[in-house]
């Protein structure tokens, strides 16, 4: 059994990926266990193998040292072969699993939020060295994470694995006949183009300045009205004070806040555009489903996402928080139809050819075969078992 720990098992990029290891994982070469250290919202509903054992710590705000015993008596009860642990919040997990016989640790980094946006705190880069050598294999979602884990938290390379996502080619295609029913009604013109992002409404993501590079671009070019519209997807604490923007900047008529969806890849489909404005990423999820929906995608030179964007090829790049910037990429796609297109059907063949759940999958569970496969050796030298159930 593969014991995965996060801080919560809530909409979000790392959370899908997770679930789509877990339901794409063959049942005859590991089970799995999520431990959340808060709670399992709705989102665990999308965990579709019936044998997951779902367990929610309920731990409050600040630091806690009867956590490490609620961790400990939990791991032992689900007799894992290895703990999965996944960013900082989840990260002290690694002591009581160091303290279980037989169990191997593994640590993924998927992304960093506005506390520590580029990996550079002291206070937490203490942390991540003092439990470094209890981890034995880090898994990092892209080449920059990778590169930080070697050269700032000190881990050894050959630790580190870098395994990009995959997306789910079957849910998220190029469109065919939008569903724009779904859209409030008369919200969409005929001859509309909707440009739209995809994420957690929090100061990550930054949507604050999709919303003025929108209205700056209403007002730069106020025939545009009659056709442009703003999408953006998704919940959090930020919404009301993003409602308020959008208020404020005047452009209400022009933008549809839905709120968290069921019907993503339907919604993708329905853009011309796709932008992602965040202050940091790790890997975006959302820039490989927006691709995989054939569209092109502008997003901001942080993490992972120059990795995922070919410059002029895929998409365009812009600096974080650059609202003229951001601007005056949205224009050029205006200005250039062929480009967008041309940009959209790049991104599609890249996804198609890359970014596969199937192969995503296989790297993850290489991984543990690898770990497991040192402790039967470590077992069969000292002529015993390890106790432990993989």
């Amino acid at each position: 059994m593969i014991a995965h720990v996060i801080h919560a098992l809530g909409t979000g990029g790392l959370e899908n990926g997770l679930v789509n290891l877990i339901n794409r994982t063959p049942p005859a070469r590991y089970r799995h266990a999520v431990v959340c250290l808060t709670d399992a919202g709705p989102f665990a509903q999308r965990i579709t193998r019936p044998d997951v054992p779902i367990v929610s710590l309920n731990r409050r705000s600040g630091h806690s040292f009867a956590l490490y015993w609620q961790l400990w008596s939990t791991l032992r009860r689900l007799r894992p072969g290895i703990v999965h642990t996944r960013n900082l919040s989840a990260l002290e997990a690694q002591i009581p699993a160091f303290l279980l016989p037989g169990v191997r640790r593994v640590h993924g980094e998927h992304g960093r939020d506005l506390f520590d946006l580029h990996g550079t705190s002291r206070k937490y880069n203490l942390l991540r060295r003092g439990i470094r050598p209890l981890v034995q294999r880090y898994i990092a979602v892209s080449r920059d994470l990778e590169r930080w884990l070697i050269d700032t938290v000190g881990a050894s390379p050959a630790r580190v694995r870098q395994i990009y996502n995959g997306v789910d080619q079957e849910h998220f295609y190029p469109r065919g006949d939008p569903r724009r029913d779904l859209a409030p009604p008369g919200f969409l013109p005929a001859n509309a183009l909707l440009i739209g992002t995809v994420g957690r409404l929090a100061g990550v993501k930054d949507q604050r300045s999709l919303i003025r590079a929108f209205a700056a671009l209403l007002k730069e070019r106020p025939a545009e009205r009659a056709r442009l519209r703003l999408l953006i997807v998704g919940d959090g604490p930020l919404r009301s004070e993003l409602e308020a923007e959008i208020q404020a900047q005047g452009i209400g008529d022009y933008a549809w806040l839905p709120g968290d969806r069921d019907d993503v890849p339907e919604l993708l489909r329905l853009l011309d555009l796709f932008v992602l404005p965040s202050l940091g990423e790790g890997i975006s999820n959302t820039i490989l489903e927006a691709m995989a929906c054939g569209l092109p995608v502008i997003a901001t030179r942080v993490g992972g996402n120059p990795e995922l964007i070919d410059e002029d090829l895929t998409g365009t790049l812009v600096p974080p928080g650059d609202v003229p910037a951001l601007t005056r990429a949205i224009a050029g796609y205006l200005d250039d139809p062929a480009r967008l297109r041309r940009h959209g059907q790049a991104g599609l063949a890249k996804v198609r050819e890359r970014f596969r759940w199937e192969r995503c999958v296989e790297d993850y569970l290489g991984v543990y075969d690898e770990l497991l496969a040192g402790t039967a050796a470590v077992s069969l030298a000292a002529g015993k078992t390890t106790g432990t159930d993989g």
